[in-house]
This record gives C-alpha cells, sequence and structure tokens, in this order.
C-alpha cells in the first residue's frame, strides 16, 4: 500500500495515499475557543473551511507541543480533515505488517527503512467520542 508517512513528535504514523489529499506548511489556523482539545482551529484552505485536528491528543499521546508546522489534509466521509504533523510527510510503500498496535485509532506497525510506522485508520481515529476527548 501506497501511504504517506506523518510524523508525529519523535514517532512515524501513515495514512493511506488514497485517502491523503494534500499536505500544507504552516497554515493560519484561527482557532475555536469552545472547541474540544483535539481540535486545533480551522483554516481556509482555497474557500474550504478545514478543521485542524492535534493528532498526538487523538492517538492518546498527550497534548502535542502546540506547533503546527505542516498539516496533512485527508478525505473523510464528512469532508476534509487535518491532522497536525510536526514535519513534512514523505510517501512510503508499506509491505507486510511486522506487528500489531496497541494504539486506540490504528491498525498496525510496518517496518520502512530503519524506521517503524504505525499505519491509523482515519474512521476509527475520527470519531465524535475521540474528537470530544
Amino acid at each position: 500500500m501506497r501511504a504517506l508517512l506523518l510524523p508525529v513528535g519523535n514517532d512515524l504514523y501513515a495514512v493511506d495515499m488514497l485517502v491523503a489529499r494534500e499536505v500544507v506548511a504552516a497554515p493560519e489556523i484561527q482557532p475555536l475557543p469552545t472547541s474540544p482539545g483535539t481540535v486545533v482551529g480551522v483554516f481556509n484552505l482555497r474557500g474550504e473551511i478545514v478543521p485542524v485536528f492535534d493528532t498526538s491528543m487523538l492517538l492518546g499521546l498527550g497534548r502535542g507541543d502546540g506547533s503546527v508546522p505542516f498539516v496533512c489534509v485527508v478525505h473523510t466521509p464528512l469532508g476534509p480533515a487535518a491532522l497536525v504533523m510536526s514535519a513534512i510527510g514523505m510517501a512510503a510503500e508499506l509491505d507486510e505488517p511486522v506487528g500489531a498496535t496497541e494504539t486506540p485509532g490504528t491498525v498496525a506497525t510496518y517496518a520502512v527503512d530503519d524506521a517503524l510506522v504505525v499505519l491509523i485508520d482515519l474512521d476509527a481515529l475520527l470519531t465524535p467520542a475521540r474528537i470530544d476527548g
């Protein structure tokens, strides 16, 4: 499977390239004061308002550092959504899984070069229960 690698802190996660729409550098995010902690805010992507999610919080890893150097815009049934990345992502081929993962919202662990990459299940990650914390 072709995937986009998403650096989140010191870890690497991935989304299927079929749902990855684009990567945006330093989006101009407008905060939403009453939103859950997993929602960083929204930004305007060529006239389309896109919610931005703290990927680290959605994965249960705690709050990110607050910076948003990059986001990966993904297709969801409810429209586009953006996941915060701590660095620029890159494309990679995920072959056979090398192990399971216990992180909610993820599918399996893969080896890419000398790193381990955890595949994200967007349907499980972007549920109302996970977004609301």
